[in-house]
């Protein structure tokens, strides 16, 4: 059975009150601001190829690949909806791509101007493949955005080059990136070309990774180097450590092993091998089960910007990079499409409105490179110095800025929410699933017939949904609503009649059989009351902690909404009422928590460090906001995990 296609960005119009204004935010003010500052630190230059030795802002080896997500983001931009600007900055940039191309075919700009005769030496390091894999994919949106072919037929010519250059064979290259991307580039180039040779190279470099001895060993030791000394010692941190199938749990840099994760399901998509989708569905459930945030952010460690062991989930030291979180979102996509299953849903939802949100400032312009689950603030009301380069983070205290020395999450945030409309529906030729509440008009061609699904709601404010059906001819169909797994209670109107939504659900979805005719409804209800959530008792950091949630929004405490002392002071009794409050004016639409709390005094005077006494408590009324909407005002403390107490 073919597996379910998302709904093409072109099909889609957003329109409600919560996505519509952060979409408009990333076409208006996100896309632009990152192209200033591609053309003010020579991003966009570098493919001028004008670069000399002396002279200043001098090519990094992964800057190709900030440029090319900005394109793919900005031509997605321009699936959803005309924007001529846009397309014109768009343009100029595939054209400058493009003619940095060498008469070979070979892109990259490094490697041309810095060090042209280091091509393809340093695969484990040098992020070679992984520039080329988002130039790829920036070349197929751009195609798929405006009909041009300037830069598509430029990343086609470097993707036949690799083709040539890497595999088995006498001439060949016998190794693969040490940062994963291209694999899922090259598969979604097949898809678009039916072309199998890059099919067949996506499934070389995701086969002979991790064999012995290894390429990268080898590889070390042709440019005179002992693979010894390389500073990342293992192997773990770049998944090299094995084959891809025989992996049995998430390790080392978290982007890197989600791209690769999200390559493998490609191929088990496009191949059928059931081992692919073993492998996938392993490593998804070490992830889901044992190595994520509750805010759907992924990679707890700074020293690897991955994966610690399991369990290991600490707070104030989060890495939980905002690219993760994107790759989390692809790989969840992906795993639905192979098991259409909504758990895999029910987690791309939980990071969507959590932990990947939350990487841009409500203005657009400011990002979080990581997202901590607790920042302190020693002197609250003062902004953190911002300077390129340098994270807004002295080991307690983060804030967004609005630019990085390593600059890959803003464009990747760029892109990715570009994308959202392919998220929220898939089809086949007999049904329609809805993963994601986002009000819109999505047409849907399933079953030879053109159908228009309109979506109205308030959420994730508010749990009532109204879809209207109107297909231009009676329809017979399956529509499938993803109850999510927060739900408790739900109950569904399907022309006219009431039931319970909780009933019959087949993996996480209520199926709807019917014949549909333009004009039928559906109505969905879903309960929404505030609660807790509590950690598994191995999450040594949220001992005797809770965490507050609405829907698939979980809450956190500012210190500018609860500013009489510490928030690591405030404990949460067992058994106090969550009230949710009317609309704030943090965002339009946005609802906070208010509930009954005490507070640690701290001593005025001068006393013991440690003390036989508990400290005396006070009751105060805290305030609980959204994560994703936090240091949206100014700068302070943050906190999602808060102490329990009976």
């Amino acid at each position: 059975m073919a597996s379910p296609e998302p709904v093409p960005l072109e099909e889609v119009r957003i329109d409600d009150s919560f996505w519509a204004p952060r979409l408009e935010t990333n076409r208006r003010v996100t896309l632009p601001w990152i192209h200033r500052r591609l053309e003010e630190t020579g991003r966009l230059a570098a493919f001028d190829l004008q670069w000399r030795p002396g002279k200043p802002r001098k090519p990094h080896v992964f800057w190709d690949s900030d440029v090319a997500k900005w394109v793919e983001g900005a031509s997605r931009v321009l699936r959803a909806g005309p924007d001529p600007e846009l397309e014109k900055r768009v343009n100029r940039a595939a054209g400058r791509i493009a003619r940095a191309a060498r008469p070979d075919g070979y892109l990259n700009t490094y490697f041309t101007v810095v060090a042209p005769g280091e091509r393809w030496t340093n695969l484990r390091d040098n992020h070679e493949l992984y520039c080329a894999g988002h130039l790829i994919e920036a070349g197929i949106e751009h195609l798929a955005a405006t009909g041009k072919t300037v830069l598509f037929d430029a990343v086609r010519r470097y993707a036949d080059l690799l083709v040539k250059s890497f595999g088995k064979g006498r001439g060949k290259i016998p190794g693969y990136p040490g940062h994963q991307e291209v694999e899922s580039a090259l598969v979604k180039l097949y898809r678009l070309t039916g072309r199998g040779p890059y099919l067949e190279l996506a499934r070389f470099f995701l086969e002979e990774r991790g064999k012995k001895p290894h390429f990268f060993d080898r590889e070390a030791r042709r440019r005179g180097e002992d693979p010894r000394a390389w500073r990342f010692k293992t192997y773990e941190y770049c998944q090299a450590h094995m084959p891809p199938l025989e992996q049995k749990e998430a390790v080392g840099h978290a982007v890197r092993a989600l791209y690769m994760y999200s390559a493998m399901a490609d191929l088990a998509l496009e191949t059928g091998d059931p081992a692919w989708a073993r492998a996938c569905r392993r490593l998804w459930e070490g992830v889901a089960e044992r190595k994520l945030y509750v805010t759907g952010g992924v990679g707890s460690s700074a020293a690897n910007e991955g994966f610690s062991y399991d369990y290991d989930l600490p707070e104030e030291t989060a890495y939980a990079e905002t690219c993760a979180a994107a790759a989390f979102l692809l790989f969840n996509a992906r795993m639905f499409r192979l098991e259409r299953d909504a758990r895999y849903m029910d987690a791309l939802e939980r990071t969507l409105y959590n932990g990947f949100l939350s990487g841009v400032s409500l203005s657009g312009d400011r990002f979080f490179y990581s997202n901590p689950l607790a920042s302190h603030d020693p002197s609250p009301g003062k902004s953190a110095g911002e300077k390129e380069g340098e994270a807004a983070w002295d080991g307690i205290t983060r804030h967004r800025m609005g630019w990085f020395g390593c600059a890959c999450c803003p464009p990747n945030l760029a892109r990715v929410l570009a994308n959202l409309g392919e998220f929220v529906l898939s089809r086949d030729e007999k049904r329609v699933w809805v993963h994601l509440y986002v009000g819109g008009t999505y047409r849907i061609r399933t079953g030879g017939t053109l159908l228009l699904l309109k979506m109205e709601t308030m959420y994730p404010w508010e749990g009532k949904v109204r879809i209207r059906l109107e297909p231009e001819a009676p329809l017979q169909a399956t529509l499938l609503l993803r109850i999510p797994s927060w739900c408790k209670a739900a109950g569904i109107r399907v022309k006219g009649r009431w039931r319970n939504a909780k009933e019959g659900l087949r993996k996480g979805y209520l199926p709807l059989r019917g014949t549909w005719e333009s004009g039928d409804t559906v109505e969905l209800n879903l309960s929404m009351p505030p609660g807790r959530i509590y950690a598994h008792p191995m999450v040594r950091q949220a001992s005797g902690r809770v965490a507050l949630a609405r829907g698939p929004l979980v809450y956190c405490l500012e210190s500018c909404d609860n500013p009489e002392g510490p928030l690591e002071n405030l404990v949460l009794p067992r058994k106090a009422p969550l009230e949710v409050l009317g609309k704030s004016r943090l965002a339009p639409g946005a609802r906070a928590l208010r509930f009954p709390a005490f507070r640690l005094e701290t001593p005025r005077r001068k006393t013991a460090l440690y003390s036989l006494f508990r400290p005396r408590q006070t009751p105060v009324a805290a305030v609980a906001v959204p994560y994703h909407l936090w240091d949206n005002r100014r700068p302070g403390s943050m906190r999602v995990w808060i102490r329990e107490d009976s």
